[in-house]
């Protein structure tokens, strides 16, 4: 028998997902507290029930992408879930993974949470990346299902934390890098050069880079410091060319003083000979 899925929220991201599952053959229903978000799915042949109860009890699998924990715990608040598979794609902290994790199983549903590490257009591509984590009973009874929103599914365990701790580390390294690039970028641009031409230089020594930041891990995870062929004492000097260049071309050295602060308490630990992965001993 074809599983009925419903989707709660038709944001700009719960909206795509339930068109993708109903592109795809699924039984369909949709929930939004504005039905207007509901008639593009209601055109394509998706349900649309207005009262949460009755839309919950119709479906077996109820996907969320609402604004936040809190506001799923409102729109479901009083409503049985009992023999449901709850799938949670709002954004939230492990914290919040945990305790909605236990409140929900404690009303008998089956609970996985969800990270999208994807923008709405880069849903349903074969690369796009989902993290996952929770029950494995929900996780064997939505897979099928979840395939259609994301090629690259990953399922990290029966720990609902994981995933959204995978998602904010993920985040913290995406926008670290950018936040760099726009730095550089202003840098480039102080000095009359076109910053699509970093941005093309930085696509093509991406693999490098990547390797750089997988051997840091790797030092990290084998607490491995010392012989360094770049120390941080060495790459420190990074942050004071950049607050020197700041200061000549009138740019914010806001980056480049952070930076030059971290690696400075690396420094003043002792760890100025050592490899840039003794941050993390800084860190912790």
């Amino acid at each position: 028998m074809q599983e009925k899925i419903l989707m709660i929220g038709l944001g700009a991201m719960g909206s795509v997902l339930a068109r993708l599952l109903q592109e795809k053959g699924k039984k369909v229903t949709v929930w939004n507290r504005s039905e207007a978000k509901a008639k593009p799915l209601t055109a394509i042949g998706a349900a649309y029930t207005a009262d949460i109860s009755k839309a919950v009890a119709e479906n077996d699998i109820i996907l969320v992408c609402v604004l936040d924990y809190a506001a799923t715990e409102q729109v479901l608040q009083g409503v049985s879930l009992e023999g449901k598979t709850v799938v949670q794609f709002s954004t939230g902290t492990p914290q919040d993974a945990r305790l909605m994790a236990a409140s929900l199983s404690a009303r008998g549903a089956a609970y996985l949470d969800g990270a999208i590490l994807a923008t709405p257009s880069q849903m349903g591509a074969e690369q796009t990346p989902i993290f996952l984590s929770g029950s494995q009973e929900a996780w064997t009874t939505a897979g099928d299902a979840l395939r259609i929103l994301g090629g690259t599914l990953i399922y990290l365990g029966e720990a609902p934390g994981a995933a959204s701790a995978w998602d904010i580390a993920a985040l913290s390294s995406m926008f670290g890098m950018m936040i760099g690039f726009l730095n550089g970028a202003r840098i480039i641009e102080s000095e009359g050069m076109q910053v699509a031409d970093l941005g093309n230089m930085i696509l093509n020594v991406a693999p490098v880079l990547g390797q750089m930041v997988k051997d840091t891990a790797d030092d990290i995870q084998a607490e491995r410091y010392s012989n360094p062929e770049s120390s941080l004492d060495i790459c420190l000097g990074t942050f004071d060319l950049m607050l020197r260049l700041a200061a000549d071309n009138k740019l914010d050295g806001g980056f480049a003083s952070f930076g030059q602060q971290l690696f400075r308490k690396a420094q003043d630990a002792g760890y100025g000979q050592e490899r840039i992965s003794a941050l993390m001993k800084t860190l912790r």
